[in-house]
């Protein structure tokens, strides 16, 4: 097995960068293929490298950027290094400018080399690397008065090769689990629940509602009486410890395991506001 040197491409909310040790610790001894329902930044697909594995994330976007970097590295490389090239001293009307063509390429659904590049752009340069959309699907980040390159040759390259027998999906988190089966490993990288139960994050145009993490839960129990392996991460609140607790009785053969670990809150406007605790939920022993 080949051991590729790779990392994220790109920042993105709830990366599990700095969680990657606590991961590693209560990963499944062994399983056969691995899911990624939420992909996101991709720290635990890259970290892990499984040989058979499926991705997914509703965020068209990101998973065009996966693609690309599949299909077209270096067509893509050539595309990214003209917009940093191009990039003037003052690059606050350039980065708007080229915000605005990513966003009508978006409303467009034009997927292809260029929009991916101006995708990892915008990323390397929008204000604390969040990806964030209005209600038009439009992003809407301001621009961070960086002039730093918008990524590693190498890195794509090399996540280019992993990629390159790896399924890539598009779509909802159910249906990116459909052929799952006993001894498969799922690890589900969850949007958010918030930290005030009045309110919902939201990294798309299509948002992760209440009952969508219902949803989320009761397809970790389908998987769970299939015989998969799961783990999920998501913050440490009542709401998402009360639905995963109650998952099974305490007269059933399953069983959740649900662990606190502390975290840095990495995209927060407030400094104070930037260390918290998240959960690592699992359904196996280790």
């Amino acid at each position: 097995m080949e051991n590729f040197k790779i990392s994220p491409f790109v920042k993105w909310a709830g990366g599990k960068r700095q969680l990657l040790e606590e991961i590693d610790k209560r990963m499944p001894k062994d399983f056969n293929r691995y899911f990624e329902p939420f992909v996101g930044g991709g720290a635990v697909l890259f970290n892990l490298q499984p040989i058979d594995a499926i991705i997914n994330d509703i965020n068209k976007s990101l998973i065009n950027a996966y693609r690309q970097i599949k299909q077209s590295p270096i067509e893509l490389i050539k595309a990214i290094n003209e917009l940093d090239s191009n990039i003037p001293v003052d690059g606050k009307s350039y980065y708007y400018d080229i915000r605005q063509k990513y966003n009508d390429k978006l409303m467009q659904e034009d997927f292809d080399v260029e929009l991916a590049a101006m995708f990892i752009f915008i990323n390397k340069h929008c204000f604390n690397g969040l990806y964030r959309v209005n209600g038009k699907g439009l992003f809407n980040v301001p621009y961070n008065n960086s002039r730093q390159a918008s990524y590693n040759a190498d890195n794509i390259m090399e996540i280019s090769k992993y990629l390159k027998d790896i399924i890539i999906l598009d779509g909802d988190f159910e249906y990116a689990c459909k052929d799952a089966g006993e001894g498969d490993f799922i690890f589900f990288d969850s949007p958010y629940a918030p930290l005030n139960p009045t309110t919902f994050e939201s990294y798309t145009k299509e948002g992760f509602d209440k009952d969508s993490h219902i949803r989320l839960a009761e397809l970790f129990k389908k998987l769970t009486i299939k015989g998969c392996h799961c783990m999920l991460t998501n913050h440490n609140t009542e709401f998402i410890n009360d639905l995963y607790n109650n998952l099974f009785d305490e007269n059933s053969k399953y069983k959740v395991y649900i662990d606190v670990v502390s975290v840095k809150r990495m995209i927060n406007s407030d400094a104070n506001n930037r260390k918290g605790e998240e959960v690592i939920i699992y359904n196996y022993k280790v």
